[in-house]
């Protein structure tokens, strides 16, 4: 073994947590969250440091919706104590099913998470066009209401209306250094959940929480950046990426350079809300870890990805 154990963030789509509509109960995600953890303890036991990050949009819909439901008798929650919630319960059952695995496989590994806040620009332009849907759907009526509360809605697809909220860009990981001394000791993390929790700076330089979803894909980038890990591994619901997805001419990709990556998004290959975040965030990561290494694969593929037998390698 050498001394020095590549790093990686490994970001886990919500597959990872709900298979299907029908398998959203907390039991079924930590089925679903034991199995994408099987595949990582096989990852950490060839040697990696992971840092993993993993989405929670679901989870704080769920919560949002309790939170109507009681409202009549209980004050609601605001978006960031849902993240805060969210990564504490997510981070649970990853923990348990690392300590499992690790267990089973005679390790001597723990696994820790750290409720992580990200900062954003008060600035940012997405305070003023809020587009990310949350919660469930109301009727108009219900809608109305909800505007006159303060909060912006739209129209979604025919299907009634949702609130949306500000999607800023992430700025800065406020438990940095503690994510990184966790690593330094060989403990794995999981850190920035959902995103991470959003913050601003007040004018007196304190933080505060601001009702807004960061982009999870974004966050994770931003986090293998700021430690400059070896590697950056979105595990989504695909084995590989595809150009032309879904059509008769769809085309697996084993291998694409940054210039490729670029082309293929000006080209509309990768649609918004699924690959395309994905692509983006990567060439974030790799444009400013200039020797990092960037893979796409589902949970199943992941150690046969790091062999070099499937996946899709992004590279410089």
């Amino acid at each position: 073994m050498s001394t020095h154990r590549q790093v990686a963030v490994v970001a886990v789509g919500g597959n990872a947590l709900i298979k299907d509509k029908q398998h959203k109960s907390i039991p079924d995600q930590y089925a679903a969250a034991s199995e994408t953890m099987h595949h990582i303890a096989e990852m950490i036991a060839a040697g990696w440091n992971v840092v993993i990050t993993h989405g929670n949009g679901p989870q704080v819909g769920f919560i949002l919706r309790r939170a109507e439901l009681a409202a009549h008798e209980l004050h609601t929650v605001p978006l960031d104590s849902c993240g805060a919630d969210t990564q504490g319960a997510i981070g649970y059952m990853f923990q348990k099913a690392l300590h499992n695995e690790f267990k089973r496989r005679s390790m001597g590994n723990q696994a820790a998470t750290v409720v992580t806040q990200v900062l954003v620009d008060k600035n940012d332009p997405a305070f003023q066009h809020p587009t990310k849907p949350i919660g469930s759907f109301m009727d108009e009526e219900t809608a109305k209401q909800r505007m006159a509360q303060g909060w912006h809605v739209m129209e979604d697809a025919g299907r009634g209306w949702r609130r949306v909220v500000p999607s800023p860009d992430p700025k800065r990981i406020i438990e940095l250094d503690v994510i990184r001394t966790l690593v330094e000791n060989k403990f794995t993390v999981v850190a920035v959940g959902g995103g991470g929790i959003p913050v601003v700076e007040n004018e007196n330089g304190e933080l505060e929480g601001v009702e807004a979803v960061i982009d999870k894909d974004f966050a994770s980038a931003l986090l293998a950046i700021s430690m400059k890990v070896d590697l950056f591994l979105i595990s989504t619901a695909v084995e590989k990426v595809a150009l032309n997805f879904g059509k008769p001419n769809q085309q697996w990709l084993d291998k694409m350079t940054i210039a490729e990556a670029e082309q293929y998004l000006a080209e509309g290959h990768f649609k918004p809300g699924s690959m395309k975040p994905k692509i983006e965030a990567i060439l974030r990561y790799l444009k400013a870890v200039p020797n990092g290494k960037a893979l796409i694969t589902d949970p199943e593929h992941i150690p046969a990805a790091l062999r070099g037998e499937t996946g899709t390698w992004i590279v410089p």
